[in-house]
């Protein structure tokens, strides 16, 4: 069964390539895969989202959370305020991603202190009859701060995002679709939101690495194409040689340029993807745990369960029950 982070990968590598120039598109899909990929495997529960309008003298604070925040400006000017970097101006269309949760307000100056701005609360309600000077959809992920992939970890506090709209069209239908739904509330939002919010990000990261805002600030094609085996046929049966032919590489070459840019040697992090893929899988599917072994690459239901209890601190039967729970709401 297809989960839905494989159906986003699949749309992202089509809109990539009928985008990117020769050459450019495998260390950008490579980065975006690994990043969103690593989101999709850690969060807890389904993405978030809801609209949110002011005017007049505005201002907001949003705390830190236990996640990954987003906010998409849909109409409007306004200041991003953060502790510890000068304010950004945001206008209509830039995407703001918050990857570690981190406190940061809106407001409709730039003079703002994040102290002096009052807390947001949900629902929002516009106050006053004055016409909507901004409008806002501010969404979360619920990420378990355990296994954050190093991508995601280096990333800086707050990342302020201008798409190319003219250039890629496809984001702005995406944007365009998620704000007609985080606007309603009828049938089908449930499932809809979570996958608007997931292609959204996708195509979030892809900007924002195409800026050099998102990612490492080189990654060598061979290391990209090793990376992207990695992630796209966890199966298989890898050595580091044969990642290092992938990349073009030695053997010893690979694995000191690998470590260098992941933080740990090939094999580990092939093992360590192998089970936050197979807790993807978990969470998302209900494929027998034999099924899912062979899919990342064990020979078997129990040498997989015990490689899962090792890493995550729990057998893999009673963290899909968990998963399963959080998403019906009774946890």
């Amino acid at each position: 069964m297809t989960g839905r982070s494989d159906l986003i990968r699949v749309r992202t590598r089509r809109w990539l390539s009928r985008a990117d120039p020769p050459g450019a598109d495998l260390t950008i899909m490579a980065v975006v895969d690994v990043i969103s990929e690593a989101i999709g495997a850690i969060h807890a529960g389904r993405p978030s989202a809801s609209s949110v309008r002011e005017s007049g003298a505005w201002g907001m604070r949003l705390p830190a959370i236990e996640g990954m925040g987003f906010h998409v400006v849909l109409h409007g000017t306004g200041w991003l305020i953060t502790a510890a970097d000068q304010p950004v101006r945001l206008r209509a269309g830039d995407v703001v991603l918050v990857p570690h949760g981190t406190q940061h307000g809106l407001s409709h100056t730039a003079a703002s202190e994040i102290g002096g701005l009052p807390p947001l609360r949900l629902p929002a309600r516009r106050r006053g009859s004055e016409p909507t000077a901004f409008e806002v959809v501010l969404g979360c992920y619920r990420l378990d701060r355990g296994q954050v992939h190093r991508f995601l970890r280096d990333l800086p506090p707050v990342i302020a995002i201008s798409p190319d709209y003219d250039r890629h069209p496809e984001m702005r239908a995406v944007i365009e679709l998620l704000t007609m739904d985080v606007s309603g509330s009828g049938p089908g939002t449930s499932v809809t939101r979570p996958a608007l919010i997931d292609l959204m990000l996708v195509h979030a990261l892809r900007h924002g690495q195409r800026q050099s805002l998102i990612g490492p600030e080189a990654i060598d094609p061979g290391i990209a194409a090793a990376l992207s085996q990695i992630h796209t046929n966890p199966q298989r049966p890898w050595t580091v040689q044969q990642l290092g032919e992938v990349a073009g590489m030695s053997r010893t070459a690979f694995k000191r340029q690998f470590t260098g840019l992941l933080g740990k040697p090939p094999m580990t992090y092939l093992i360590d993807w192998r089970l936050t893929h197979g807790a993807r899988v978990l969470r998302e599917t209900t494929e027998p745990l034999a099924t899912i072994a062979r899919q990342v690459g064990y020979s078997s239901e129990y040498a997989f369960a015990n490689a899962f209890r090792r890493k995550f601190g729990i057998a893999p039967g009673r963290f899909r029950n968990q998963a399963t729970d959080t998403r019906n709401g009774l946890l």
